[in-house]
């Protein structure tokens, strides 16, 4: 006995680790649960002492306040009254007097004891000893609880011994339940310790019952209960549950044609009663196929598709439709009403608009609804865009009244395009557009235009701009920093601007100026994520150094080296080719021997661009070529030159010896 109860103890600590923790008003903590792991007696002790203390070890620190006289019961037919103490991982039972010799005792404790975080015993730990060399199984609790009153009418009665019956003697003869000397027809199952009975239909409202369990319950040794067990409980009053309110309305019209049809009652509900027999929906004599689903005190029906227009429907919750005491509501309930006449959707707006020109080739096409649209119906199928004859790849996203085509990758410069929104396309009331939706728009020549007033500056800069050594040049552009302050711009001289100028955003001198450079900062940040948003055409990793490339979108997913060897940017004789690098995180370039940007066969620096993630180094003795635009900081290293602009949105621009930028 004893190791059967220890394997149970340590099975039950296992399972509470894995099923998590039920607490009260405290937040919940990861961990174990509190469990009982030993208890003296053990369960199923014989020949106890008559001044035994009895105890019950837990497996952690427990809250001591918990164990009171309500949490930390013994019995024999009654409370014995006793004292109760806790210290380390163990409370203690000390009963004011000895224990009656012959007599088996049960012990509880309740759920309502509690670990030092709140986490609460998840079940009443139930165990009995006796202090004779017999165990009698006596009943611990009783679900109606003796005298009870407004029982549900469904209720299924239990009683709780204080150890694990004998199946067989558990049963329709000696678990009987009576309205006055009327037998109650009923099912009798029990699961080791706890019995039930279950009657074979709801009880009577407003009426006294009598529950008995007869002394040929026996426990696994054969040993019945002591006396027959007996009480009574009485059900409530039968109060049909009714229906408050409905939506549609009854009588309502130009109800949408995507209606959920939903019923509140006034009283909580037996789901199981809540279905398609139950609650129907239909247009004359034909039912609408739907889905019925119940929460809180409110059913709804979700019809299949969309209801047709202009047409009355009738809805139907019938008498099989239940609370939890099983009372069914007194009539079928029935109500009408009658859909809109169904309008065409329309487009509204579209992004670019109609003739567009100038595009931008990372451009996401767009069309804007008036009304609300059935996702399902926005697809490749139905929205299209097309360079000529040749339709473009793309994924269609649709959110609020809006649908979205995102090319796979860059649109082509200097290109007409048109998108197309097709009569497939359908409002989420099923009405379709009335004709194809068709709308042009031209691209334009290159990135640069993109930067707007950005482009003025060689180098802009969010703290700090220095120049460390040497005499570097700064060709036809301006520097600028913003919202770092002239004091932050050091090294000019020996460093000049050629062509340009150099303005803070504390210069008082030309008016305007700070304006001037917030303006740059906020078109440097829109052209940063325009160009990071741009469709990818290639996704690239770690050295590019010794390699050709074609115009297009490359993607890094972390940093980006020019190492090994120079990068050639071969435009295949379109002057308009646009080069784009989208780094993830760090870019860097060694120069010397290898490292160095060529470009060929018509490519140029002002159509090249460098989206940093995070910061930029241009490696010493680099000859660079294009645009870098990163999110910290930018770097020169010693006499590196480039054919572009170093644009920091955050950090510093740092030139370190002699460095030479050059307008593109």
């Amino acid at each position: 006995m004893k190791i059967k109860q220890t394997l149970t103890l340590s099975l039950l600590a296992f399972v509470a680790v894995l099923a998590g923790c039920e607490k009260d008003d405290f937040v919940e903590t990861i961990g174990v649960c509190p469990v009982v792991v030993a208890t003296a007696p053990a369960n199923g002790a014989i020949d106890v002492p008559l001044d035994q203390i009895i105890t019950v070890t837990f497996n952690e620190e427990m809250d001591s306040d918990t164990f009171t006289e309500a949490s930390f019961i013994l019995q024999d037919n009654t409370p014995v009254d006793g004292t109760i103490s806790y210290t380390g991982q163990t409370a203690s039972f000390t009963p004011s007097v000895p224990l009656a010799i012959n007599t088996t005792y049960t012990a509880v404790i309740k759920t309502t004891v509690k670990d030092l975080k709140g986490n609460a015993l998840q079940e009443d730990y139930i165990w009995a000893f006796s202090t004779g060399k017999l165990l009698t199984p006596t009943i611990v609790l009783t679900d109606p609880l003796a005298n009870a009153i407004d029982i549900p009418l469904n209720k299924i009665v239990n009683a709780t011994f204080n150890m694990p019956m004998d199946i067989a003697s558990i049963n329709a003869a000696t678990f009987t339940l009576k309205q006055g000397t009327t037998t109650i027809a009923g099912t009798v199952t029990i699961d080791q310790s706890k019995a039930f009975f279950t009657p074979t239909v709801a009880l009577t409202a407003n009426t006294e019952y009598t529950a008995t369990i007869t002394t040929g319950a026996k426990n696994l040794d054969g040993t019945p209960i002591a006396l027959n067990y007996v009480w009574k409980f009485t059900t409530g009053i039968l109060t049909a549950p009714q229906i408050i309110l409905t939506d549609p309305l009854d009588l309502a019209t130009a109800v949408p044609l995507n209606k959920v049809i939903t019923a509140k009652f006034d009283t909580a509900m037996d789901p199981m009663t809540l279905n398609n027999t139950t609650f129907t929906l239909n247009q004359g004599t034909t039912q609408i196929a739907g889905t019925v689903s119940y929460s809180g005190t409110t059913a709804q029906f979700v019809p299949t598709t969309v209801l047709n227009s202009n047409l009355e429907y009738t809805a139907t919750i019938t008498t099989g439709a239940k609370n939890t005491q099983g009372n069914a509501i007194a009539n079928n309930h029935v109500w009408k009403f009658t859909t809109q006449t169904a309008v065409a959707p329309k487009i509204l707006t579209t992004d670019p608009q109609n003739l567009a020109t100038n595009v931008a080739v990372s451009k996401i096409i767009s069309a804007q609804f008036d009304m609300a649209m059935d996702p399902t119906t926005l697809n490749n199928s139905t929205f299209s865009v097309k360079q000529g004859t040749t339709a473009l790849t793309g994924t269609i996203s649709y959110n609020g009244t809006t649908v979205q085509f995102t090319p796979s990758i860059a649109l082509e410069t200097n290109k007409e395009y048109t998108a197309t929104v097709t009569t497939g396309a359908k409002s989420d009331q099923g009405k379709a557009l009335t004709a194809d939706f068709v709308w042009k728009f031209t691209t334009g020549t290159a990135l640069t235009n993109y930067l707007k007033s950005a482009g003025n500056f060689g180098i802009l800069a969010g703290v700090g701009v220095s120049n460390n050594a040497g005499f570097s040049v700064i060709n036809n552009m301006n520097v600028g920093i913003s919202p770092g302050v002239r004091s932050s711009i050091t090294g000019f001289p020996p460093a000049i601007v050629v062509n340009g100028a150099i303005y803070a955003s504390d210069d008082i001198a030309p008016a305007g100026i700070a304006a001037v450079l917030q303006q740059a900062k906020q078109d440097l940040s829109d052209a940063y994520l325009q160009i990071e948003g741009m469709p990818a055409t290639t996704t690239v990793s770690g050295d590019q150094g010794g390699l050709t490339l074609a115009p297009g979108v490359y993607k890094s997913t972390s940093t980006l080296l020019i190492q090994s060897g120079d990068l050639t940017l071969d435009a295949q004789g379109d002057p308009n080719a646009i080069f784009v690098f989208q780094i993830a995180a760090a870019f860097t370039t060694v120069g010397g021997a290898g490292g160095n940007v060529i470009l060929t066969n018509g490519a140029q620096a002002k159509n090249i661009y460098w989206q940093t993630g995070s910061s930029a180094t241009i490696g010493d003795y680099t000859s660079f070529k294009g645009n870098v635009l990163a999110l910290t900081s930018i770097t020169m290293g010693s006499h590196a030159t480039a054919v572009g602009r170093m644009l920091a949105s955050n950090g510093a621009v740092v030139m370190t010896d002699t460095n030479t930028i050059t307008k593109p």
